[in-house]
């Protein structure tokens, strides 16, 4: 699949209950629309239930009506008649005023309900820990963010008011078919069971297949997405014969998943309606017995009108549409559920915790060399370090960083680092190489805290770092991945992501020192050309340029690289090498590269072997040890 996977469909929610009453409280903040909306929706359904009870009045009025001119050829006053009808025509006005307000305010509350819900989840993303991220694909996270809060607008714009409009319908309905009369009424609910039987069991299995049909096409839209994204691999190697057969497969998939989906859902309508049909038919039919019956005796308890009984009939259908209504959305619920309580779990995910106070603040020096804060920018930075007894001390950024001992494993029970120690003064370059797992890139995690250790002592200027707050950690130094990362915007605005208030001229500056200033003048806009697709229409190494000079405009006192130069051709290499070493100067740089030529003038190199250093010194030592370093480096001249 591709690397951030299909689009899953939720699956039954495990605390349904719960979910819905915290759905429901996402809209306690909306309670005027809301209680506006219950009076639509009692509108409306009250108007359409009273709409059909008033029926009966009108048939015995035209009955009366039409005695009336029977018997005297005179054609009566219609006055009554037309009052009535009147009425009726301004209650449906009424309610199709009702039935506006109702759509136009849910739409509202649901599109301002899930603008609320996407910036409480994209806020609390921000907050989690790199763990999270590293635990789960970019696929399972983004469906959250479209499938799942697709459900819940759903939800909140149709399937939440159909459901209390259908609720409210029955018993609006049950209420005016009662007061018609009560034998026909009982009648109609002894058949209820069988209809709701035969429509959960028929919904349920509908909903089922419905979640497989979205699983499917979530692993059709992967596999197509990844087969798009790796087509020159799939044409190289002529993969393109078992790429359609595997496409085939998925296809299949969803054809036999949607087929199950909607015979099931095509077959509940059907159903629903014949039962409805032969309700109607036995009611017509024991209706038409008490009318006659009446005749005979019109004191019985089941005397009936004609009247009454065309008044009571297009309740049939009345009363038990909403039933089935309810049954059809009740997977729609099930879903929003589902879907509501994946975006709770991202949202009830611990987010990073951060018991630093150590803080990062402009500085300035006296004469005496004393370090104070200073409100504006100074170019130079300290560290603000509050003690227990009131004092605060400062403490120049330069950027020492000590590794004492370190421990560490990214789950407990599998340890990753064994007692690493080292040291990094500033202006010093430390290079890291060894095989693929060793702990190299760990080691730069550790100094980001994007992980905390379990043992030992990660010392920044002599200070804790589990004492100082990340935020200020982490802009005191600047990383450039083997895998770099491009926005959508201008080649300035990638660069500036490094310092947002960096001028124009620390932009060139800084683009410059990477060697990238000339290829950016050579694009269509220069610095204004546009940069789309993670930089698509861009080299592999034209990118990294652009994200060293993200880092250089940062200016951090340290600077971790790792595998930075992997996809830049040895000249261009070279010209970085050359830019790199006056952004060195005064800054401790972390270098990570498997190509060993780009770590023979660092001060000091690492060997790393299974989470141990196995060896350290500089490039001539280690070359006269004739180790493990001797050999990955007298392996590579054999390679090239």
């Amino acid at each position: 699949m591709p690397p951030h996977g299909p689009m899953k469909a939720p699956a039954k929610p495990k605390n349904a209950k719960g979910t819905f009453k915290r759905l429901i409280g996402m809209l306690s903040e909306h309670r005027m629309k809301l209680l506006l909306v219950a009076l639509c929706i009692m509108v409306t359904s009250g108007v359409s239930a009273f709409g059909v009870y008033l029926l009966q009045p009108v048939y015995t009025m035209i009955g009366d009506l039409a005695a009336e001119y029977n018997a005297t050829g005179v054609m009566p006053a219609l006055t009554g008649l037309m009052r009535l009808l009147l009425a009726m025509a301004l209650m449906y006005a009424a309610s199709i005023a009702c039935s506006y307000l109702l759509n136009r305010t849910m739409m509202m509350l649901s599109t301002s309900v899930l603008n609320r819900v996407r910036k409480q989840m994209f806020h609390h993303m921000e907050d989690l820990p790199i763990r999270y991220f590293d635990q789960r694909t970019h696929g399972e996270i983004m469906s959250r963010y479209t499938n799942d809060t697709d459900t819940l607008r759903e939800f909140f714009s149709s399937t939440f008011p159909q459901a209390f409009s259908s609720l409210l319908s029955i018993l609006f309905t049950l209420f005016f078919m009662i007061r018609l009369n009560g034998w026909l009424t009982l009648l109609v609910i002894l058949l209820m069971p069988l209809m709701m039987m035969i429509t959960k069991n028929i919904g349920a299995r509908s909903g089922k297949n419905f979640v497989a049909q979205q699983k499917a096409v979530g692993a059709l839209n992967g596999f197509i997405e990844e087969t798009i994204e790796g087509q020159r691999v799939v044409q190289v190697f002529c993969h393109e014969e078992k790429a359609m057969e595997e496409f085939g497969k998925r296809n299949e998939d969803v054809r036999v998943a949607g087929t199950r989906a909607h015979t099931f859902a095509s077959l509940l309508g059907p159903i629903m309606n014949n039962l409805s049909h032969c309700n109607y038919v036995l009611v017509t039919l024991v209706g038409v017995i008490m009318i006659i019956t009446s005749r005979n005796n019109p004191d019985s308890v089941f005397s009936l009108s004609i009247a009454t009984l065309l008044a009571f009939l297009p309740m049939i259908r009345q009363f038990s549409q909403p039933i089935s209504n309810v049954a059809q959305q009740f997977n729609t619920i099930m879903l929003a559920l589902a879907g509501a309580e994946r975006i709770f779990d991202l949202m009830d995910e611990p987010v990073e915790e951060d018991e630093g106070y150590v803080t990062l603040v402009n500085a300035v020096k006296d004469e005496q060399g004393r370090i104070a804060e200073s409100e504006s920018r100074t170019g130079m930075w300290a560290w603000k370090h509050p003690h227990q007894d009131g004092t605060v001390t400062y403490t120049e950024l330069k950027g020492d960083v000590v590794f004492e001992d370190v421990t560490f494993g990214y789950v407990p029970e599998k340890t990753v680092l064994y007692n690493i120690s080292l040291y990094a003064k500033p202006g010093q370059k430390i290079a890291f190489v060894g095989s693929t797992g060793a702990g190299k890139t760990t080691i730069t995690n550790l100094i980001n805290r994007f992980y905390d250790i379990q043992g030992g002592k990660i010392r920044y200027d002599g200070i804790n770092i589990e004492k100082i707050k990340k935020d200020d950690l982490r802009r005191s130094l600047a990383m450039v991945l083997q895998d770099t990362h491009l926005f959508t915007g201008t080649v300035r605005e990638n660069i500036r992501y490094g310092k947002l208030d960096a001028t124009d001229e620390e932009i060139e500056r800084a683009a410059r020192i990477a060697n990238a200033d000339f290829f950016i003048r050579h694009l269509p806009q220069g610095y204004d050309t546009m940069i789309t697709g993670d930089g698509a229409n861009l080299s592999q190494g034209q990118r990294q340029l652009l994200a060293i000079a993200r880092a250089a405009v940062a200016d951090p006192p340290v600077l971790i690289l790792d595998e930075a130069t992997s996809s830049i051709d040895t000249r261009t290499e070279a010209l970085i090498e050359m830019g790199m070493d006056s952004l060195m100067n005064g800054r401790t740089v972390f270098v990570i590269a498997h190509r060993l030529s780009t770590v023979r003038n660092s001060q000091a190199i690492m060997v790393l072997e299974h989470g141990h250093i196995i060896e350290r010194g500089d490039h001539e030592s280690l070359i006269a040890q004739q180790g493990k370093y001797y050999q990955l480096y007298t392996g590579m001249f054999e390679l090239s």
